[in-house]
């Protein structure tokens, strides 16, 4: 059985960082173990490397990656603060 190839983008960069960010605030159970953690740091540390990667490529993304990054930020830091 032939596996599709996983093709790399900004989108699954972004993704793959704030699945991770879901995961420390305790919002999401780690897909390897099924068990949930809560770990705030690490929540904030993923959050802060989106705000990185924003300013970073300010003016470099297309519109719709610029507006779903500032969406997946907003979204994150109302969660964020909830927990």
């Amino acid at each position: 059985m032939q596996q599709d190839k996983m093709e790399a983008s900004m989108s699954i960069l972004i993704m793959s960082i704030a699945s991770s960010a879901v995961m420390a605030m305790g919002l999401s159970p780690d897909p390897q173990t099924g068990q949930v953690h809560k770990d705030k740091q690490m929540a904030r540390f993923n959050i802060d490397l989106l705000l990185v990667l924003q300013q970073k490529t300010k003016g470099n993304l297309t519109a719709d990656e610029t507006q779903f990054l500032e969406n997946l930020i907003s979204d994150l830091q109302m969660k964020f603060v909830s927990i």
